[in-house]
């Protein structure tokens, strides 16, 4: 791999996720495995971003609507009825990314599982002229792996972190990765450090 043509995109890693102020915070719906990803991953960012590799966010979006009603997929309303006014709306608090992997080089609002749908993240990797996407965030059987796929349907050359996503099920967690890794490169966070730094 070239640092120069490295991405490092990082799914839904947001306040409203991962903030104790969050709307998932606020709900009680959190995980130990969730909440350790950003120390977690930060070391890579700043391997990668040192070696002239980018950092892309792609950030789950609830766009607002008439009276700020946010437009909520029927699915998701009955999975997560706590959502709300103000919940992972743009420019709001929790709609950022935590503190500890701010600033990225590039933020995606994605409103669906996979950060290539509908977005312009194809266009900044082909701009870029990245060749390679590490991929880590929430939920490994949801965002992670709808992305992973569809990088994979692009001919992008992915490596997914193995303890740099999680889910909110250890066992589900696990059974994602056996089953990605028909299309992906699997390795740690330290082992990809270790190849950046490598190859720098």
């Amino acid at each position: 791999m070239t640092p120069a043509k490295t991405a490092l995109l990082t799914i839904d890693l947001q306040n409203d996720f991962l903030h104790p102020e969050g709307a998932y915070g606020r709900a009680g719906q959190t995980a130990e495995a969730i909440t350790a990803l950003p120390p977690r991953i930060a070391p890579l960012k700043r391997a990668l971003t040192d070696a002239g590799g980018a950092y892309v966010s792609a950030q789950f979006t609830l766009v607002p609507g008439r009276d700020d009603e946010p437009l909520i997929a029927a699915h998701l309303k009955r999975l997560r009825p706590f959502l709300t006014k103000g919940d992972f709306a743009p420019g709001a608090f929790g709609h950022a990314l935590v503190e500890e992997l701010a600033p990225a080089d590039f933020t995606i609002e994605k409103v669906a599982y996979s950060a290539f749908y509908q977005t312009r993240l194809e266009y900044i990797l082909r701009a870029m002229g990245i060749d390679t996407l590490i991929v880590g965030g929430i939920v490994t059987n949801g965002g992670v792996a709808s992305t992973v796929r569809d990088a994979h349907l692009r001919d992008i050359h992915t490596i997914l972190l193995s303890d740099g996503c999680a889910a909110f099920k250890e066992e589900v967690h696990e059974a994602t990765l056996t089953s990605l890794g028909s299309v992906t490169e699997v390795m740690t966070c330290a082992e990809a450090v270790a190849l950046v730094e490598g190859a720098s």
